[in-house]
């Protein structure tokens, strides 16, 4: 994507309602408070992004690859992540209320199941949160209900 970050965050501000986003590499752009209207990311790289009090709300994020991203302060309430990568992203006070974490078959396992590996969830909000095929989630959730 050649567009600035600014631009990028207003064209996603921009999109209707469960809007597909296939295929998009937002790895090491800046959408720190970018406002989104529950889309459907599909295989996309946020590797490194900064996310930052991002308004994700309702998202769906499928094959998608966060690891390193960071995402202190976002909301992702009621998000959706299916085999997505998201090791070493730090998810540091984020609202994750309600959120749905699993796999996607893949027929090749392990490949398709979301991996934490090394996230960090300090201060996270994991209020009815649930889990299915995730790797490293964290051992202090009990089966996705904090």
């Amino acid at each position: 994507m050649t567009a600035s970050s600014t631009t990028t965050r207003q064209r996603l501000a921009a999109l209707r309602h469960h809007a597909p986003v296939n295929r998009e590499d937002f790895s090491g752009q800046n959408l720190a408070s970018t406002r989104t209207s529950q889309l459907w990311f599909t295989r996309c790289l946020f590797t490194g992004a900064d996310l930052r009090h991002a308004t994700l709300d309702g998202c769906s994020f499928k094959l998608c690859d966060l690891s390193g991203a960071d995402l202190r302060g976002a909301s992702l309430r009621g998000a959706r992540l299916a085999g997505c990568d998201l090791r070493g992203a730090d998810l540091r006070d984020t609202d994750l209320t309600g959120t749905v974490w699993g796999s996607v078959n893949t027929g090749t396992p392990p490949l398709g199941l979301t991996d934490v590996t090394g996230a960090r969830f300090d201060g996270a909000i994991l209020r009815a949160v649930r889990t299915d095929g995730v790797i490293g989630w964290p051992p202090f959730v009990d089966n996705g209900h904090a």
